[in-house]
C-alpha cells in the first residue's frame, strides 16, 4: 500500500479528524497503523472501563485530547447508584508518569477530586481545555488549582455538574497575566462571583467567544461585562431579574445593540419576563437559542422572543411554550435542525405540547435531522406525516410522559407511527422511544433501521421476540438501552456473539435472572457482566433464579475492574 513515503501518508493523515475514519486507517496496512498510531493526537473513549490508560499510553504516544466518559447513560435518569465508579484520578495520574503531552481533557460523567484537579494543573505545562460534563465530587478548590496553574487555559466549560463551592474566590485565582480564554461556562455553580474580578477577567481576554454565567452575576454586571467583550458569539445569562424602568436596564438595552457578533444565546436561570426586551436586538442574529432551563418565561413571552429568531438553526425550549408556540417556531424558523422540548416541572404543565405541535414543526421546518420531545400524547398519524416531511432524521427522541398510553385517536399502540419513522429515515443513528408498542415495532427497527447505533427504550414490547429483532438486524448497534420491559434470559442468551461489536448492553427492570448473566460472564469472557445488587446484603449470594433489577454489560481489554463497590457484582 506504500506508493507514497511516510512522511506524505502523515501529512494525509493529519487532514483526517474523525474518529472514525481514523480507526478505518490504520487497518489498512501495517504501515498505516504504525503511521496512525504515532500521529494521532485525539483519542476518544466511550467507557473508562473499556481499556487502561497504560495501554491507551503505550497505542498513542502523541495524545494530546483525549474524551473519556464514565457512568452509564442511564445515570443521567438517576438509575445508576451512587458510588458506582467511573474515577479520572487513576487516568490522569497514568497520564502524568507516562509524560503524555496532555493539552485537552473532555469528561462525562466522571467522578472528578479536586486531587484529581490538581495534578491535571501541575502535571501537564501545555493543558489548554477541561470540559466537564454531568461530573461530580469536585468543588471550587480544584477550579481554583486549574485557574492558577494552567497558564495557556483556553477553555473552562462545567455543564451540569454537581459542584462544592467552598467560597474560595476561584475566579481570583486566574493570574492576571492569563490573556488566553476563549471559552468560559460555570452556568452550573450556585455560589457568589466577584463580579469585579469576573469584569477584569473578560477584559483582559480579548479572544474570548463564549462566555456563560450563573445566576449570581447581577444585571449590572451583565451589562458591563458585555461593554468589555463586544467580540462574544456565544451568550449564557444567569439572572436578567430588574424593574425595565431603571437606569441599568436602560443600559444594557444599548449594549446589547452593539453587540453584533453573539450567534448563539442561553440561560435566563432566573429572569423578569419583562426583562426579556433587553435581548431583542440579538434575536434576529442567532442561529443557537436554549432556554431549557428558562422555567420562569411564560409561554406568551417565549412566542414573543421566537418570532423574532428567524436564522435559529437548533432551539432548546420547554414545554409550556404549547403546541401554539410550536406552531409559531414552524412558521418563522425555516432553518431549523435540532429542536428539545423539555418538560416543566410546574404542575399542569405536561399536557403543553401534543402531536400538533411536532407535526407542525415536520411542517414547517424540512431541514430538521435532531429531535427530543418530551411530550403528553402522540398518534401514529403524526408519526407517519413526521417521516413523509422530516427523512433526513439522525436523532429522533421521543417520550410520551404517560408511558401506557396509546394512540388516543384510535387506541392502538404506536407501533405503525414509529415503523414510519425507522422505514423514511434511512440515516437514523439514535432512536429513543416509549409508549404503548409491540414486538412489532422492534421488527421494523430490525428490519430498517440499518444504520442505527444507540437505541434506547422504555415501556414497551411484549416478549423476547421484541429484542431479538433488535439484534439481529441492527448490524451497526453499539449501544442498546432497555428499561422496564418483558426481556428475559432467551433474549440476553440466543446471540451473545453481537456483544462482543457492541460497547454496551443495559437493562433494568426486566425479565433477566442472576443465572443467565453467570451463563452470559462464561461464555464471554472479553465481556463484563455487572449486575447492581444495592438492596442485598453485600454478603449475599443470590439465587440463580433471581431477577436481576439492573444488568451493565460492556466490551473491555481491561478485564475486571478492581474499583467497584460492594454492591456491584462482576461476574
Amino acid at each position: 500500500m506504500n506508493y507514497f513515503p511516510d512522511e506524505v501518508i502523515e501529512h494525509i493523515f493529519e487532514y483526517v479528524g474523525s474518529h472514525r475514519d481514523r480507526n478505518a486507517l490504520s487497518l489498512v496496512c501495517r504501515s498505516w497503523y504504525r503511521i496512525e498510531r504515532c500521529t494521532r493526537e485525539k483519542v476518544f473513549i466511550g467507557n473508562c472501563y473499556s481499556i487502561t490508560p497504560e495501554r491507551l499510553i503505550q497505542r498513542f504516544p502523541s495524545l494530546k485530547s483525549l474524551t473519556l466518559k464514565g457512568k452509564p447513560h442511564f445515570a443521567d435518569f438517576s438509575l445508576v447508584p451512587h458510588g458506582w465508579g467511573g474515577f479520572v484520578y487513576p487516568w490522569i495520574e497514568a497520564l502524568a508518569k507516562g509524560k503524555v503531552g496532555l493539552e485537552e481533557l473532555r469528561l462525562k460523567r466522571m467522578v472528578v477530586s479536586d486531587e484529581s484537579l490538581e495534578l491535571l494543573s501541575r502535571a501537564f505545562p501545555n493543558f489548554k481545555s477541561l470540559v466537564l460534563v454531568s461530573c461530580e465530587e469536585f468543588t471550587t478548590d480544584g477550579l481554583a488549582a486549574i485557574a492558577a496553574n494552567c497558564k495557556w487555559l483556553r477553555e473552562l466549560d462545567l455543564q451540569e455538574n454537581e459542584v462544592d463551592d467552598h467560597k474560595g474566590q476561584w475566579l481570583s485565582c486566574f493570574p492576571d497575566s492569563c490573556t488566553s480564554l476563549v471559552s468560559l461556562n460555570f452556568a452550573c455553580l450556585k455560589g457568589e462571583i466577584n463580579t469585579g474580578v469576573l469584569e477584569r477577567l473578560v477584559a483582559r481576554s480579548p479572544n474570548l467567544k463564549s462566555l456563560r454565567l450563573n445566576r449570581s452575576v447581577p444585571l449590572d454586571a451583565l451589562q458591563r461585562i458585555l461593554a468589555r467583550a463586544p467580540q462574544l458569539v456565544d451568550l449564557g445569562v444567569g439572572s436578567l431579574v430588574h424593574d425595565p424602568a431603571m437606569e441599568t436596564f436602560a443600559k444594557l438595552m444599548t449594549t446589547m445593540n452593539k453587540c453584533k457578533s453573539i450567534t448563539s444565546l442561553s440561560g435566563f436561570l432566573e429572569v423578569t419576563p419583562r426583562c426579556l426586551t433587553a435581548m431583542y436586538p440579538i434575536l434576529p442574529k442567532l442561529t443557537s437559542l436554549n432556554l431549557s432551563y428558562a422555567a420562569g418565561i411564560p409561554g406568551s413571552d417565549l412566542i414573543k422572543l421566537i418570532r423574532h429568531c428567524k436564522k435559529l438553526q437548533r432551539l432548546w425550549i420547554m414545554d409550556s411554550i404549547g403546541d401554539k408556540g410550536l406552531g409559531v417556531v414552524a412558521n418563522t424558523c425555516k432553518e431549523l435542525q435540532e429542536l428539545r422540548v423539555f418538560p416543566s416541572d410546574n404542575i399542569g404543565q405536561h399536557a403543553a405540547v401534543t402531536e400538533k405541535g411536532l407535526v407542525a414543526i415536520s411542517m414547517g421546518c424540512p431541514k430538521l435531522h435532531s429531535l427530543l420531545y418530551f411530550c403528553h400524547q402522540m398518534t401514529n398519524a403524526a408519526l407517519i406525516t413526521v417521516a413523509k416531511n422530516c427523512p433526513n432524521f439522525i436523532r429522533f427522541r421521543l417520550a410520551i410522559l404517560d408511558a401506557t398510553k396509546p394512540d388516543p385517536d384510535t387506541n392502538q399502540p404506536l407501533d405503525e407511527g414509529f415503523g414510519a419513522i425507522v422505514q423514511s429515515c434511512r440515516r437514523l443513528r439514535r432512536l429513543s422511544l416509549s409508549g404503548q408498542l409491540t414486538d412489532k415495532v422492534f421488527l421494523y427497527i430490525g428490519m430498517y433501521a440499518e444504520q442505527l447505533e444507540m437505541l434506547s427504550i422504555a415501556f414497551a414490547g411484549e416478549s423476547d421476540k421484541g429484542m431479538l429483532y433488535v439484534l439481529n438486524g441492527c448490524k451497526k448497534l453499539r449501544k442498546l438501552e432497555i428499561r422496564d420491559c418483558p426481556f428475559g434470559n432467551t433474549a440476553l442468551l440466543t446471540d451473545v456473539g453481537k456483544y462482543e461489536t457492541m460497547r454496551s448492553l443495559w437493562m433494568s427492570s426486566c425479565e433477566v435472572t442472576v443465572g443467565a448473566c453467570k451463563v452470559l460472564a462464561m461464555k464471554m469472557p472479553r465481556l463484563n457482566v455487572e449486575i447492581f445488587n444495592e438492596n442485598e446484603p453485600a454478603d449475599c449470594e443470590p439465587d440463580d433464579v433471581q431477577k436481576v433489577e439492573k444488568m451493565y454489560l460492556y466490551r473491555t481489554l481491561a478485564g475486571k475492574r478492581k474499583d467497584a463497590p460492594e454492591y456491584v457484582w462482576t461476574l
